[in-house]
């Protein structure tokens, strides 16, 4: 009896007789690209990865993935601005991934369970850290599990740098930051409270460090003269922040002035109303051109805090601050305009910017300070100064600043001082080729709302410091991670596999993913059209 084609019939074993790869000009190749989250995060996570874990309710294997990279999830989860979420391919077809609420699901999960990081046996090499903040935390954590003992000296009185001297307890919980820290000190991790250096160099000898990482947050304020205004009621942001760590909060009075316009003056702000005084923030500026994100000042707004956009502080006379109205010019730059105003104000906060105090360097040779005022330093392509051994990142090299960018510069540090110690050089890989939306077919994902974190209600946000924003529980987690697009990367759906007509896929096993036998495949390109993560590339056959 003949046998009809394949195609009519269904038959798995009529394409296999027809050997119709001879016909071929195009071929299918399976391919990986670079997710979008990855791509944006700061800390370099290999989101997707995690995620596909997380997905399958694996949280503990999720967790692991995500700690090769990130050593404090629970504090990311609740700070870091998620670029991640803004890259999500996912948020052009409905609303991006919550990708920060999974990763606080799992930090979180497992301060719980008491989960920890095995290292490597020690290798003899001794490193030096200068600062427990978010970068020299990050490089510890990640040396260790390198095998290399690590030492931090901290000059305050407890570690966390930023995290917790910079933060307010309404965004980031000082017991998560308590219980973060404690997993990275037992992995043997020794910390040094109270122990400022004042001599890198002699730490340095005295010590017996093959390497050293220098990671001391920004912590210096940029202050301003303001003709007449006492000098007693006006104090830098990072001061009053700092000072909310201590068993008392600072008097300020009942009308506070705000000078700035970044997150850090919001945070100023959102604090200075829980503790009951009437904050305003003042910038030279307008909404549209302040630095701060635009999440924050909304969330200030609905607490009550005051903004004075276009101003800028001229002079004070007791409690009365004369303000200049400014304009904008074509460039977006602010510039006077002879108008002025009064406010009443008790007390001024200076948010305009921290430096790093960089005198412990003084009598380093061959480190060159940066061009700009802020303190930084300048670093090679690995992360090293001028002065051999000596490394720096975090807020202490130019560029932006945040948690999520000081712990990426921790690990890469870690990659960079453990190779220098091996007498090697450490060489990124290359990237694949960033995974776009139009390769991905929307329709064969399902309609899934973003998972919602609980928020405090107003009237306890504004007179208590309970942590604002809950987290999500295991089920909401599941489900948040499993709007994941798997965005240019094969997950095994088995689609190319269902809509070959050729039987040219071969599934190679779970975990495994598949491949093509082209003496079969006559090049249809069936398979790339309906993989729904765009894992399928079709390319020119060379004859």
């Amino acid at each position: 009896m003949h046998r009809k084609p394949f195609a009519i019939t269904l038959d798995p074993n009529s394409g296999l007789a027809n050997h119709t790869g001879n016909w071929r000009t195009m071929k299918p190749v399976y391919v990986d690209r670079l997710p979008p989250c990855n791509h944006a995060c700061p800390a370099g996570e290999n989101i997707q990865a995690w995620l596909y874990h997380a997905e399958a309710g694996a949280y503990e294997e999720a967790w692991r993935r995500l700690m090769e990279d990130n050593p404090m999830p629970a504090i990311h989860g609740r700070v870091c601005y998620h670029p991640c979420e803004t890259a999500c391919n996912r948020g052009q077809l409905d609303e991006a991934v919550s990708i920060h609420a999974v990763e606080r699901f799992l930090g979180d999960l497992a301060i719980k369970e008491g989960w920890r990081v095995q290292c490597s046996p020690l290798r003899g090499k001794r490193v030096l850290i200068v600062g427990a903040g978010p970068s020299g935390l990050s490089a510890a954590y990640h040396l260790t599990r390198m095998g290399h003992a690590v030492t931090v000296h901290e000059a305050g009185s407890k570690a966390g740098g930023m995290m917790r001297y910079g933060i307010p307890a309404y965004r980031l919980p000082r017991e998560i930051v308590e219980a973060e820290v404690a997993r990275i000190e037992a992995m043997g991790v020794t910390i040094r409270l109270n122990t400022k250096v004042e001599d890198i160099e002699a730490t340095i000898q005295d010590g017996g460090f093959h390497a050293t990482f220098l990671a001391v947050g920004a912590h210096l304020a940029r202050r301003t003269e303001i003709p007449g205004f006492d000098a007693k009621r006006m104090l830098d942001a990072m001061t009053f922040l700092s000072s909310m760590e201590g068993p008392s909060p600072l008097k300020l009075g009942r009308r506070v002035a705000v000078y700035g316009g970044g997150n850090t003056a919001i945070d100023v702000a959102r604090t200075v109303e829980r503790l009951g005084a009437e904050p305003v923030i003042i910038y030279r500026r307008d909404e549209a051109h302040a630095p701060a994100f635009r999440e924050e000042v909304a969330e200030a707004l609905e607490e009550g805090v005051r903004f004075q956009w276009l101003r800028t502080i001229a002079k004070a006379d007791q409690d009365k601050l004369t303000v200049e109205v400014m304009e904008l010019d074509e460039h977006g730059k602010p510039k006077p305009t002879g108008r002025y105003e009064t406010l009443e104000a008790d007390a001024v906060i200076l948010a305009l910017g921290q430096k790093v105090d960089t005198g412990f360097l003084r009598n380093l040779p061959n480190v060159r300070l940066s061009e700009s005022d802020d303190g930084t330093i300048e670093v090679d392509q690995c992360m090293m100064t001028g002065h051999p051994g000596l490394f720096a990142g975090g807020d202490m090299v130019p560029g932006e600043q945040s948690v999520s960018i000081a712990t990426g510069h921790g690990k890469q540090a870690a990659r960079h001082i453990d190779a220098y110690l091996r007498g090697t050089e450490y060489t990124k890989p290359p990237s694949h080729p960033l995974a776009t939306f139009d390769r991905v077919n929307p329709w064969y994902y399902t309609d899934a709302e973003q998972s919602k974190q609980p928020v405090l209600a107003l009237a306890r946000r504004r007179a208590t410091f309970e942590e604002m924003v809950g987290g999500l529980d295991a089920d909401t987690a599941l489900l948040e991670a499993r709007r994941c697009l798997s965005c240019g990367n094969c997950f095994e759906c088995d689609n190319c596999y269902a809509v070959c007509p050729d039987n040219a896929v071969i599934k190679l096993g779970p975990g495994n993913r598949f491949a093509i036998n082209y003496d079969y495949c006559k090049g249809c390109g069936l398979c790339a059209e309906e993989c729904p993560c765009g894992a399928i590339d079709m390319i020119r056959e060379l004859k």
